[in-house]
């Protein structure tokens, strides 16, 4: 007999305990041991998973039979896809309409009913707001909710648990701020709150950024980087309040870096991830840790580097040749 939904929202987690690898390559480029925490492993694809299945988790607990709703560019809603149908309950996804057709199929693969509207993900987010409240859905956001920031805090008690003490720095991508909070929340958690984190965006989808030098949040009026899924126009309200209580260092790299690094990633450790992904490893492959030392933000030390490697559904080798192309990069 099949188990009821209470009985596995009770199961254990829908992430996985992520491999952390230690980089010959990337650590000659930075001088020092950089340690790759590969969430592209995860089995929805990237670390929106943990976030989004703690999410979905605590509502199959409070005994919520109600369909998911979900919007996105991608990742967060093939998360919320998987964790939909672990759990035995419909889910709707709503794409911007430039969404990969790899990812539409993927997301009707794991059962999802997949809704295309809008140009950019703000857009897709008011339709499925629209969607949520008509019916009854429950609206599982992609990174602004504090269940989602605590599901990724996992991430850092795995670290601490493979490493015992703290790194010299963190590196993640930026895109809606989801991954920003729930590490910042899981280094106080286990008593890392020193750690400084290097928040990477791309230009064109730095709305990160662009918060942090005004010192409020600020809507970009359009996204114009291929990295399309750090395509929030505005970051999560909490994103900001991080940079109040920990050491966080924003930067901001081009898309030319941002795609160069995904293509030396994949000759160097034969692992192919998003342009969003793609900006976390340009702060190694292009100099900019060394420049951040270099202007006294970093320590001129560092013992270590955790680069945690996002993953991501939307590209191929097919993918990232035509954005070499349109970069100009050969």
């Amino acid at each position: 007999m099949e188990s009821s939904l209470a009985e596995r929202a009770k199961g254990g987690p829908f992430h996985m305990v992520t491999p952390l690898l230690e980089s010959w390559a990337l650590s000659q480029v930075a001088g020092t041991t950089v340690l790759l925490k590969c969430e592209n492993v995860q089995p929805a694809g990237s670390f929106k998973v943990r976030g989004i299945g703690h999410f979905c988790q605590e509502f199959a607990n409070r005994a919520r039979r109600a369909p998911f709703c979900s919007r996105t560019g991608g990742n967060a809603g093939i998360a919320a896809a998987y964790c939909a149908r672990k759990l035995g309950v419909p889910a709707t996804i709503v794409l911007p309409e430039g969404a990969s057709q790899r990812v539409v199929r993927r997301l009707q693969g794991e059962g999802a009913e997949v809704q295309l509207s809008g140009k950019v993900w703000d857009e897709a987010n008011l339709r499925a707001q629209e969607l949520a409240k008509r019916d009854g859905w429950v609206n599982v956001p992609p990174f602004d909710h504090p269940l989602i920031w605590e599901g990724h805090a996992s991430l850092v008690r795995e670290l601490k648990a493979a490493l015992g003490s703290p790194p010299g720095a963190l590196v993640l991508a930026v895109g809606g701020g989801g991954l920003l909070a729930g590490v910042s929340a899981g280094l106080a958690e286990v008593g890392w709150q020193h750690v400084p984190i290097v928040a990477v965006e791309t230009r064109g989808a730095h709305c990160f950024h662009a918060a942090v030098e005004a010192g409020r949040l600020v809507t970009l009026s359009n996204i114009t980087s291929v990295a399309k899924c750090l395509g929030a126009k505005t970051v999560a309200a909490r994103a900001l309040e991080c940079t109040q209580e920990f050491k966080v260092l924003s930067a901001v790299v081009e898309d030319s870096e941002a795609v160069k690094a995904v293509q030396r990633f994949l000759d160097d450790e034969r692992m192919l991830v998003e342009p969003a992904c793609g900006a976390a490893l340009a702060a190694v492959y292009s100099g900019l840790l060394g420049r951040l030392q270099a202007e006294g933000r970093l320590g001129p030390s560092l013992a270590s580097v955790v680069v945690i490697v996002c993953g991501g559904n939307s590209i191929s080798s097919q993918e990232l040749q035509a954005l070499k192309a349109q970069l100009g990069l050969g």
